[in-house]
C-alpha cells in the first residue's frame, strides 16, 4: 500500500508539472515566438528529465517491491518449515511422557502391592524362625530322650545280665 501511494503522488505531480509548462508556454507564445520555443524546449526537456527520473524511481520501487515480496514469501515457508517441526517435537515428546506417566503409575501399584507382601515375608519369615527354633529345641530334647533311653537301655541290660548271672549262679550252685 506504502508503495502504491507515492506512485500515484508522482503521477499527480507530473500531471502538475505538465499543465503548469503548458499554461507557461501559452502564455509566452503570445509575447514572444523566440522564447517560446526555448522555453518549450527547456521544459520538454524538463519534462523528459522529470519523467525519466519518475520512470527510474517507479522502476528501483517496483524492484524493491518484488525484494520485499520475494522475502515475504521466504519468510512464509520458513515460517511453516518452523511450524512443521515445532509440531513434531511435540508429536515426539507427547507419547515418551505419556509412557513414562503410564510405567509410573505401574511402578506404584506394584510397591502398593509390595508393602502388605514384604510385611507378609517378614511375618511369614519371623513364624519360620520361630517354628525352626522350636523344631531344634524338640529336636535337642529328642537327642537327649534318645540319649537318657540309651543310658537307661543300657543300663537295663546290664542290671538284668548281672541278675541273669546271679541266678545263674544260684542255679549252679543247687544243681552241685
Amino acid at each position: 500500500m506504502s508503495i502504491e501511494q507515492p506512485q500515484s503522488q508522482s503521477h499527480h505531480q507530473s500531471q502538475n508539472l505538465n499543465q503548469l509548462l503548458v499554461q507557461q508556454n501559452s502564455g509566452s507564445l503570445s509575447f514572444n515566438s523566440n522564447l517560446s520555443k526555448e522555453d518549450e524546449e527547456m521544459s520538454r526537456s524538463a519534462l523528459s528529465t522529470f519523467r525519466a527520473k519518475e520512470e527510474e524511481i517507479e522502476k528501483k520501487k517496483l524492484e524493491v517491491k518484488e525484494k520485499v515480496q520475494a522475502q515475504l514469501g521466504r519468510v512464509e515457508e520458513e515460517s511453516k518449515r518452523l511450524a512443521f517441526i515445532r509440531e513434531e517435537l511435540e508429536a515426539l515428546a507427547d507419547p515418551m511422557r505419556k509412557d513414562v506417566s503410564v510405567v509410573r503409575k505401574k511402578i506404584d501399584a506394584v510397591n502398593k502391592e509390595l508393602k502388605p507382601l514384604g510385611h507378609t515375608c517378614q511375618k511369614k519369615e519371623r513364624e519360620y524362625k520361630e517354628a525352626l527354633e522350636a523344631f531344634n529345641e524338640k529336636n535337642k530334647e529328642k537327642v537327649q530322650l534318645i540319649t537318657k533311653l540309651m543310658e537307661l537301655v543300657s543300663e537295663s541290660e546290664k542290671l538284668r545280665m548281672k541278675k541273669l548271672e546271679e541266678l545263674s549262679k544260684n542255679i549252679d550252685s543247687i544243681q552241685h
